[in-house]
């Protein structure tokens, strides 16, 4: 069977606002995902599947579709093995592989019961056994949940998957059956605007936002033709020459999730964070504590263990612009961007 390649993370040109969001959310998972908002075509799905192909394989209990590690609780893994009718070795005898980090890619008609799970009716029937039939949840378990179009799915769809992302826990429930198992994974999310809106209350949930468009340079486009069309004609050899970044862009990555535990915040820091949200009149506490994370994450990204004005200025950029309160006919991003900025400017000037 032909190998199948994946466009290189590091050859990707522009949209760095983009791929440092996703950086970030592979690094620290509980940022809670990312929305990606913006035209067709700007590499959004390349970019997912891209970082997803680089990073190290997972260790995995064989037999099992929720992608455990060997390390989960021993209750879980028990009762995981209970509910899909297979029968637990002993704990010196799990069976274990490896395996690429997932993208799962959620269609816009899923149901619930698709991405939740339910009951495997067929089994009930013939077996007269309740067993489950596990969702996209499981499957996503410590890999990419993708999302395309995010605005257009079902409301309560929407729920369920940013609790999950929230929670790290997916509960099945369904004809007397409670049934929960891990479900930690990044969840990124993209959307047209111009097909109509994400709620006011979905939209604050997702950790970071950022807003894309097509290269307006004409060499960075000439370079994104360049490169795709190379990379068509012979993906083996553009990849190899790729490989040096992404093996550094991987090592980065290994570091900072090391790091990030021992990042500090400094109380002049965290009031600064207060001021960003409450100058742009940001509602409720998360755009606080995603500030927090994400400012950790990128000094951790950039090797230090204490946050700098720098990051929180750059976290809030990524954290705040779909969380400030709209105004009539007022568009989320280009209007607010500006105002944004100028706005935080603003802060940091009258803070220092």
């Amino acid at each position: 069977m032909k190998k199948q390649y994946t466009y290189p993370f590091s050859a990707i040109v522009g949209q760095e606002q983009m791929k440092l969001a996703l950086i970030l959310n592979i690094i620290n998972p509980t940022l809670s995902g990312v929305l990606i908002r913006g035209e067709k075509g700007t590499a959004k799905s390349t970019a997912v599947r891209a970082l997803a192909d680089i990073l190290p394989e997972i260790e995995v209990i064989e037999g099992l579709p929720f992608n455990l590690a060997h390390d989960e609780e021993p209750d879980i893994i028990r009762e995981c093995f209970a509910v899909t009718g297979e029968e637990m070795p002993a704990d010196d005898g799990l069976p274990l592989g490896k395996q690429k980090v997932k993208v799962v890619e959620l269609p816009v008609g899923a149901t619930e019961d698709r991405v939740v799970g339910t009951l495997d009716l067929e089994h009930a029937l013939k077996a007269g056994e309740k067993r489950i039939e596990p969702g996209l949840l499981a499957s996503a378990h410590r890999g990419i949940l993708y999302v395309d179009e995010v605005n257009l799915l079902d409301d309560h769809v929407v729920d369920v998957l940013l609790d999950s992302a929230a929670m790290g826990i997916n509960t099945i429930e369904r004809e007397g059956v409670s049934f929960s198992h891990p479900s930690r994974f990044t969840l990124v999310g993209t959307m047209n605007p111009e097909e109509g809106e994400l709620r006011p209350q979905l939209l604050d949930r997702f950790g970071l936002c950022v807003h894309i468009e097509g290269i307006a340079d004409p060499d960075d486009r000439v370079t994104v033709m360049e490169r795709r069309f190379a990379f068509e004609e012979s993906p083996e050899v553009f990849c190899s020459q790729w490989n040096g970044e992404s093996d550094k862009l991987v090592e980065r990555i290994r570091q900072a999730r090391e790091l990030y535990p021992k990042v500090v915040v400094g109380r002049e820091n965290l009031l600064a964070i207060a001021n960003y949200c409450l100058e742009v009149g940001v509602d409720g506490h998360r755009g606080d504590i995603i500030i927090m994370k994400t400012a950790k994450t990128i000094a951790a990204y950039d090797g230090r263990a204490e946050v700098e004005q720098t990051d929180i200025d750059q976290a809030a950029m990524l954290a705040l612009p779909h969380r400030i309160r709209r105004q009539p006919l007022q568009d989320i991003v280009m209007d607010i961007g500006p105002v944004l900025k100028n706005k935080m400017h603003e802060v940091v000037a009258r803070d220092r």
